[in-house]
């Protein structure tokens, strides 16, 4: 069960090896959550980062888990829950693609909208169902601010964070009143470990991900933005005319 300030004892990752999941989890551990399920593919990284975790004294568990392999989210989801009720399910896999050579290949392209849309609307709705059957528990859903107004140079990614937008937010209705509560957290560019990118009043970073994760649990939020600034920026994005938007250099 959450404590009284509404974090969870025991956390789901659904992208066990994703640099923000383990950023959050590693919060949510320093806070209170005791039980953490990495599911993913099993793979020394998996394993590394549950070593990461049970250091800190978690009782850490891994489940094999692949986006695209959907007829086997349930059984594999099925076992995390048969071992006790979760409190927070993080939905936090997802690939980015290459623009240039899926645009080229669409065999790629199928592949990140499988990924991050087919294969996170499967999960969810098999994690949501489960903490329904519960009573009680949060679905929090790593989307991205690509999907708000997706661009030229990343709308294939844009797009299914755009359907995955749209699902969790539905998803989020129809649970409401159930006990279960969804959360869509819209990150920035995110400047993860290795990578070099440019710095800009935007640019976040696991950790900033992480800590509003946490205060968004806290209140109940049915959206985060990170950094926070981004939903006005986006609120006027989303409004401007094709053609002025064509040419900003996004």
């Amino acid at each position: 069960m959450k404590d009284a300030f509404g974090l969870p004892q025991s956390l789901l990752v659904l992208g066990g090896t994703s640099q923000l999941a383990l950023a959050t989890a590693r919060r949510l551990i320093a806070r209170r959550t005791r039980t953490v399920w990495l599911a993913g593919r099993p793979s020394p990284g998996l394993e590394r980062a549950a070593e990461s975790l049970r250091a800190l004294g978690a009782d850490v568990r891994t489940v094999a888990f692949d986006a695209l392999d959907p007829e086997a989210h349930e059984t594999a989801l099925g076992k995390v829950f048969a071992e006790g009720d979760i409190d927070l399910v993080l939905l936090a896999f997802g690939v980015p693609g290459d623009q240039a050579r899926d645009e080229r290949e669409p065999s790629g392209a199928v592949r990140v909208a499988q990924t991050n849309y087919t294969g996170a609307l499967s999960a969810g709705l098999v994690a949501a169902r489960a903490l329904q059957g519960q009573g009680h528990g949060s679905l929090v859903v790593l989307s991205s601010v690509a999907g708000e107004r997706p661009r030229r140079s990343d709308f294939i990614y844009g797009s299914s964070k755009a359907g995955l937008d749209a699902f969790a937010q539905g998803l989020g209705d129809a649970l409401h009143g159930t006990g279960v509560h969804v959360m869509v957290v819209r990150p920035g560019v995110v400047r993860t470990a290795g990578e070099g990118r440019e710095e800009t009043p935007f640019t976040t970073t696991p950790e900033a991900v992480a800590a509003a994760v946490e205060l968004g649990l806290r209140r109940r939020s049915e959206t985060v933005w990170v950094p926070g600034a981004l939903r006005v920026v986006m609120a006027a994005l989303r409004h401007l005319p094709r053609g002025v938007f064509r040419r900003i250099p996004l």
